[in-house]
């Protein structure tokens, strides 16, 4: 059985919320944690998580191990969230430029 991909023809209209806003709202609440608490357990330094939470920097491959294994999920949820926080971004910013480049019909035969 192969996979086919499907194309999303326009992209949702509202931001997807960031991962770090999830962690802020929703993780460290529900675990009883603080950021202090919860940057130890990550073996990471405040700083970075604040920064995290405050969603000045993303969820890179690391951090989704640390976060999947702290939040109990796995780090496949943290990094999706991420690329669709980034994508929705990117399309944002690039839009103009995206118009202008075709998309060229496949060539049969």
């Amino acid at each position: 059985m192969s996979k086919q991909e499907y194309f999303v023809k326009e992209r949702p209209r509202m931001r997807p919320t960031h991962p770090g806003e999830v962690v802020r709202e929703d993780v460290l609440p529900a675990l009883g944690l603080s950021v202090s608490e919860a940057a130890r357990l990550l073996r990471v330094s405040r700083q970075t998580l604040h920064r995290l939470l405050a969603g000045t920097i993303g969820v890179s491959p690391d951090m989704a191990v640390r976060l999947g294994k702290l939040a109990g999920n796995g780090p496949g949820l943290w990094l999706r969230m991420q690329a669709e926080h980034d994508l929705w971004e990117a399309e944002r910013r690039m839009a103009a430029e995206v118009k202008r480049i075709p998309t060229p019909r496949a060539v049969n035969g």
